[in-house]
């Protein structure tokens, strides 16, 4: 009782108000004050009263300026001439490789071999050496120790680091500042750092409120430490959201998550994927997979009449990965399908079903032809038809209007 007692001293003497305050100072030097966005769209979704905070308008696309920038201000003189070196999917990355140039000290960074390729030129872009290194952050981090080890450089973690999530707690100064009387902030979750600044400053500022984490549904590792009761490795990670695919949390954070975090909500990748086309479409923003973890969270909130404030991190995409959600969520969405019909080999057949399309106002964009589905051809061969719609309801009308012309209309999976 009395270790846990002394634990807890030593935990409030590192990420206090003082502390939030004085890197709220610093970190103006090189962010944005992005002002929260109220969401009439997901408003109206949830019943609640949705607002936004961009951090994918920062300079560098995401939230990891803050906690890099202070990182690396509190360092000495010494320390900074070393070098610095950290390792990143992306976003702290570019935040160390930028916040490195304006201290005019050299940075080195290890990125997984996955990391997208826009991430990547844009970290060099800021004048970093860049590594590619493993197939996840967690292989790229151990590398970036081994190479700190051997030439004495400076390491700057990206979430495990009280003074890094103190700096990224400054966004919840700013939330308080816009909406004193917010109720609910939904954080993502990868490795732990920005749900620590966050929750810890909010909870300090306002007890009452509610900060729940979100994590990917296949890289959940902090929903799985917080059931072991301590930080636990995930055996692999499968998801979209690169930003937040980590496989062990913060063992120097945990214990703030414990403590300050109410919930943990999960998310699968297909809802990242419609949320992306509610931003783009609604608010006309691109965000990347991890900063919709909070927008996908909000249909699995039970609350009504609530103000809540979803943290959008960042809005490092790269233009491939763009391309492949846009085309999924208006496969989800009911925007494009695919059905397969059968017809008899004759000419004339193709016309008669484009006409029941053309009718109901369906775009057709692709077709197969499959002669080989029958050994009959003159029984059957296979159409299979990929068409435009206006949603469910559209795509349901044309289905009904086809069999009703006497075809057996059958949906199958959409390869576009």
């Amino acid at each position: 009782m009395v270790f846990l007692e002394v634990r807890r001293k030593e935990m409030s003497d590192m990420l206090t108000l003082e502390k939030f305050e004085e890197a709220s100072e610093l970190v103006k030097k090189v962010t944005s004050e992005t002002k929260l966005i109220f969401s009439e769209y997901l408003s109206g979704q949830t019943g609640n009263k949705v607002y936004l905070k961009p951090e994918n308008m920062q300079l560098t696309g995401a939230y990891k300026l803050r906690g890099a920038y202070y990182k690396i201000s509190t360092l000495s003189p010494e320390e900074r001439e070393k070098g610095l070196i950290t390792a990143s999917a992306g976003n702290h990355a570019q935040g160390v490789a930028y916040a490195a140039k304006k201290y005019g000290v050299k940075a080195v960074i290890v990125m997984p071999t996955t990391t997208p390729l826009m991430k990547v030129n844009r970290t060099k872009g800021y004048g970093a050496e860049v590594i590619l290194k493993g197939d996840v952050y967690d292989e790229a981090c151990e590398y970036a120790y081994q190479l700190a080890e051997e030439h004495g450089y400076t390491f700057i973690h990206p979430f495990d680091d009280l003074t890094v999530a103190t700096g990224q707690g400054t966004i919840a100064m700013e939330i308080f500042k816009e909406l004193p009387l917010v109720d609910i902030i939904l954080v993502p979750i990868g490795g732990g750092g920005l749900a620590t600044g966050v929750s810890t400053l909010a909870k300090l500022l306002n007890p009452k409120i509610q900060v729940i984490g979100v994590e990917p549904a296949g890289a959940s590792c902090m929903q799985e430490s917080l059931k072991a009761g301590e930080v636990v490795t995930l055996p692999g990670v499968n998801t979209i959201a690169d930003g937040t695919a980590v496989k062990t949390p913060g063992k120097n954070i945990f214990p703030y998550i414990r403590d300050n975090i109410d919930e943990i909500v999960t998310v699968p990748d297909e809802e990242l994927v419609v949320s992306f086309l509610d931003i783009v479409e609604n608010h006309k923003m691109i965000v990347e997979n991890s900063g919709l973890l909070t927008v996908a969270a909000l249909r699995h909130l039970d609350v009504k009449n609530k103000r809540i404030v979803s943290i959008l991190s960042g809005g490092n995409m790269d233009i491939i990965t763009m391309s492949s959600v846009v085309q999924q969520g208006l496969i989800f969405r009911d925007r494009i399908f695919t059905v397969s019909v059968l017809l008899p080999d004759k000419p004339g057949e193709l016309t008669k079903v484009s006409e029941v399309i053309a009718s109901q106002n369906g775009n057709v964009i692709k077709l197969e032809h499959n002669q080989f589905v029958s050994i009959n051809r003159n029984a059957a061969v296979e159409l299979r038809i990929t068409l435009e719609t206006f949603g469910t309801e559209h795509k349901n009308q044309i289905i009904k209007a086809l069999e009703e012309k006497g075809y057996q209309p059958k949906q199958v999976r959409t390869n576009i």
